[in-house]
């Protein structure tokens, strides 16, 4: 996985897969939100059936060393990768990301996936100033690694802190909000759309709207009608299909979408997309006419 990210030729044919197979209105740059942990001296691996696994967990403020700054040197495949798929897509936009900081601070912690994310909340909960020295670190590394994205020419840059629905939301306030905002707030003069987007966050939304970004991303436990009462004015929403309703029956999907599509209208703007990724075995086809779908009944006048 990791070598792959870091051939631009395997990029660029993997980011543009997706677009020759079903009629989608973007296209997403193919990285993993570990790729600048590894580019600044972090250990470690991507092992299949697992996930990302550090191979020294962070512990303490000497290991704080192991991640250096970020800069385009780390990176060149990602500048070569980004200027040969816009100069393929033409208008169609290219979405840039990276991993929010509670993320990548529990893969640093835990060393690897983790369910409870008991380790990381120990660390936050027990050394505050530990922890926002680590997700500071982590700040400065994401904020270059979008910059870097951005300069090479991607038109909207996604924030994903998938795992960040894990803390409450007085946690979030306190220990991950400073620095979601940080990010935001330094690629603003960028003008290109920023997007937030995590997991299980139906009690974060709100707060994840105050980070900055230009749309939140929601899952499919929270209906869209119902994230608009709760994120300020101002933003779009991104969502917000539950990925297992694509083994389904077609029947079944087609009036689930039309429902998220629906209750999207109530938002300020909408970009229809899954509630998470795409899962495992799941069949093409099913894909290919949600894309379709969405794109014909989108272009029918409300009820």
């Amino acid at each position: 996985m990791l070598e792959a990210c870091a051939r631009p030729d395997l990029v660029v044919e993997i980011t543009l897969q997706p677009l020759r197979r079903y009629d989608v209105d973007a296209a997403i740059f193919f990285s993993d939100i570990v790729v600048p942990l590894k580019a600044v001296g972090v250990g470690l691996d991507i092992r299949p059936g697992v996930g990302p696994v550090v191979e020294h967990p962070l512990r303490d403020a000497s290991d704080l060393n192991r991640m250096r700054p970020l800069v385009p040197g780390d990176v060149p495949f990602v500048t070569e990768a980004i200027n040969a798929l816009v100069a393929q897509l033409g208008p169609r936009p290219l979405i840039g990301f990276a991993g929010g900081p509670f993320t990548l601070a529990s893969y640093l912690v835990e060393g690897g996936p983790s369910k409870n994310h008991e380790r990381t909340k120990a660390l936050m909960y027990a050394d505050p100033r530990l922890w926002h020295a680590l997700l500071d670190r982590l700040a400065d590394i994401t904020i270059s690694f979008l910059q870097i994205q951005i300069a090479a020419g991607v038109s909207a840059v996604q924030l994903f802190d998938s795992w960040v629905g894990a803390v409450s939301p007085d946690d979030y306030r306190r220990s991950v909000l400073p620095h979601s905002r940080r990010i935001f707030k330094a690629l603003e003069s960028a003008g290109v759309p920023r997007i937030h987007f995590g997991v299980g966050t139906g009690e974060l939304l709100g707060l994840m709207g105050e980070a900055g970004a230009d749309v939140v991303g929601v899952d499919w436990r929270v209906p869209l009608d119902e994230a608009v009462r709760r994120v300020e004015p101002g933003k779009a929403l991104q969502g917000n299909l539950d990925p297992a309703l694509l083994f389904a029956p077609w029947d079944t999907i087609r009036e689930r979408a039309r429902d998220v599509l629906g209750r999207g209208r109530a938002a300020e703007g909408h970009i229809f997309n899954l509630g998470h990724g795409v899962l495992p075995g799941t069949h093409p086809d099913a894909l290919a006419r949600l894309a379709d779908f969405v794109h014909t009944e989108s272009m029918r006048a409300p009820a």
